[in-house]
C-alpha cells in the first residue's frame, strides 16, 4: 500500500507516518514550515525499514495549485496512491466575539478547505483503480469547544465532507472514515504539559483508561481504516478517546 499523509512530520501525522513504514507501508508525507523535521522523519523511516520508500514533500493545503503540483510529483514518485490521511491542521484560538477574519479563515482554510482539495486531486486516481482509503482526523472539539468556534466548525465540516465521498464512492471501492483522536501522547503534548499537569491528569483523568493515549493505538485504528479488511467501514466517524467523549 502506498499511503500519501499531510502534516507528517510531526505530532500525530509523523507518528502514523513512522508506524505505517513499519507495516511496510510506502509513504509520502507533507510538512509546510520544518524541512529539518520532515527530514528527520527521514531518517528515521529509513533507520526503522530500509526496504520501503519515504519521502517528504513541502506543502500549504491551502493553496489548491499547490496541491496539484505536489500531487502530480507525488504520483511521478510513486506511480498511485492508495490511501490518503489527511491530518494538517492549525488552531488559532479566541472566543466568537473576539475571533478576527484571519483567525477564521485560516483555520478553515487548512482544516476543511485544504482537505477537500486533497481529496479532489486523489479520488480520480482512486477511482480508476477501483480501490481507495481516504482517512479524515478530527476531534472531539467537532461536538462544539469554547474557544475554538472556527476549529469546531472546520472540524465538524470534515465529518459531512467524508460521509459525502463515502455515499458518491463507495461503489467504486472506495472508502471515507474519520478518526477523532483523543489526549495522546505526541511531542507536542508533552512539549506543552508540565510533569505537574501530566501527574495530575493521570490521578484525576476524565478518561476512564485513565492515562493519556499511545499514539500507537490512535494508529493502529488508521491503519485498519486504510487496509482491505476494512472494505465495509465507510463513512463512520470514529472516536478514539479511552471513553473521553463519553465519560461523565
Amino acid at each position: 500500500m502506498i499511503y500519501f499523509i499531510t502534516g507528517g512530520s510531526r505530532g500525530i501525522g509523523a507518528g502514523v507516518v513512522l508506524d505505517a513504514v513499519q507495516r511496510g507501508h510506502d509513504v509520502a508525507f507533507t510538512y509546510v514550515q520544518s524541512e529539518e523535521g520532515a527530514a528527520k522523519i527521514e531518517e528515521e523511516a529509513q533507520r526503522l525499514n530500509p526496504s520501503v520508500r519515504c519521502k517528504a514533500y513541502r506543502l500549504d493545503v491551502r493553496k489548491a495549485k499547490e496541491v496539484e503540483q505536489v500531487g502530480d510529483q507525488v504520483l511521478a514518485d510513486f506511480d498511485t496512491v492508495d490511501v490518503v490521511i489527511n491530518n494538517a491542521g492549525i488552531s488559532r484560538d479566541q472566543t466568537v466575539v473576539g475571533m478576527s477574519d484571519e483567525e477564521w479563515d485560516d483555520v478553515i482554510a487548512v482544516n476543511l478547505t485544504g482537505t477537500f482539495y486533497v481529496c479532489r486531486f486523489f479520488l480520480m486516481g482512486m477511482v480508476g483503480n477501483r480501490f481507495g482509503r481516504i482517512i479524515n482526523v478530527s476531534s472531539l472539539s467537532a461536538y462544539g469547544a469554547s474557544g475554538q468556534c472556527n476549529y469546531a466548525a472546520a472540524k465538524a465540516g470534515l465529518h459531512g465532507l467524508t460521509q459525502t465521498i463515502a455515499k458518491e464512492y463507495g461503489r467504486k471501492g472506495i472508502t471515507a472514515n474519520v478518526v477523532a483522536p483523543g489526549f495522546f501522547e505526541t511531542d507536542m503534548t508533552r512539549d506543552a504539559l508540565p510533569e505537574h499537569m501530566r501527574q495530575f491528569w493521570q490521578k484525576w483523568s476524565p478518561v476512564p483508561k485513565g492515562r493519556i493515549g499511545d499514539i500507537k493505538e490512535l494508529s493502529a485504528t488508521i491503519h485498519f481504516l486504510a487496509s482491505k479488511e476494512a472494505a465495509f467501514v465507510n463513512g463512520q466517524i470514529i472516536n478514539v478517546t479511552g471513553g473521553l467523549d463519553w465519560s461523565p
